[in-house]
């Protein structure tokens, strides 16, 4: 019985870091350390190791905190129709999940401290923003999920912050303008994750007060939403025929028919729990997307 028990815990936390969004933490840290090989010789694979890391940490910890959050403010009641929430299914109680929070922000900062000791007082800076805006996306007085920021968190965290700073950990510059539009390529694809959840969600959000993007404009837009950031990282990869490099531009481009697959099945079903596998779908698309820049820079290398 002991076994069993300790089995539905291990179960249980493993549901609640969502392991199916992980691909949302890995891409960005893996194409912006393969991007950062093309100016090195070699990567510092303890870097590499750390940043990831830290991501992961971070990414469980949001999750974490939204779970138990949402249940505490009412926005995942019984009529939920993503995927269990370890809070409200009774698994964890929600102290237990935002303590299981506050140990992944501890791990995080001391991971954090050979990224501190290489990138200094930026570093200082991304940690600390990273822990504070993890815990804001779903607490605090205005938690950002709740009035229409979430996209821009994802974006700006999970695109620039995570690729940007793998680059910069390794080379000691941002990269530019090229580094730029990658990580803006995947904030695109790691929204289209959000997107999907806060679409699926609408009606109980609005029974909630929920005010995602979603809610404030309707169904219509959301589609839209989805469809664009979708769409948009294809549009800006006709960048690298600009910068005469045909390989970065045709590999990733090979992974269009999966997004338009997206698009068309968002378009096609009502909000309910078939978009559960959209955003397993859209996960893939993370993966595919990133794994195929990746690839086009070490052929290139």
């Amino acid at each position: 019985m002991d076994r069993a028990l300790k089995r539905l815990s291990i179960s249980s936390w493993v549901i609640a870091a969502r392991p199916k969004t992980l691909s949302a933490g890995i891409m960005p840290v893996a194409v912006g350390t393969f991007f950062a090989n093309k100016a090195l010789s070699e990567i510092d694979w303890l870097l590499a190791i750390c940043i990831l890391f830290c991501s992961f940490f971070i990414q469980i910890a949001t999750n974490l905190i939204n779970d138990a959050l949402d249940f505490k403010k009412g926005a995942d009641t019984k009529e939920r129709l993503g995927p269990v929430r370890v809070t409200q299914a009774g698994l964890l109680p929600a102290d237990r999940v935002l303590k299981g929070a506050s140990i992944c922000f501890l791990l995080t900062a001391i991971i954090g401290v050979p990224l501190i000791l290489k990138g200094g007082l930026p570093l200082v800076a991304l940690i600390l923003s990273s822990i504070i805006c993890s815990y804001l996306y779903t607490g605090g007085p205005f938690p950002l999920a709740y009035v229409g920021l979430g996209e821009v968190f994802v974006i700006l965290f999970y695109g620039f912050f995570a690729t940007l700073t793998s680059y910069y950990l390794q080379t000691g510059e941002w990269g530019g303008r090229e580094m730029f539009l990658v990580a803006l390529e995947l904030g695109c694809l790691i929204t289209v994750l959000l997107a999907i959840n806060n679409l699926r969600d609408i009606h109980e959000d609005q029974k909630t007060q929920k005010r995602t993007l979603a809610t404030r404009f309707g169904e219509g837009f959301a589609r839209k939403e989805i469809a664009v950031l979708t769409v948009f990282p294809f549009f800006l990869n006709f960048f690298w025929i600009v910068e005469n490099k045909p390989l970065l531009f045709f590999l990733p481009m090979t992974a269009i028919p999966m997004g338009l697959n997206i698009i068309r099945r968002i378009y096609q079903y009502t909000p309910g729990k078939i978009y559960n596998r959209f955003l397993g779908d859209a996960s893939l698309l993370i993966v595919l997307y990133g794994t195929l820049l990746i690839l086009a820079c070490r052929i290139m290398l």
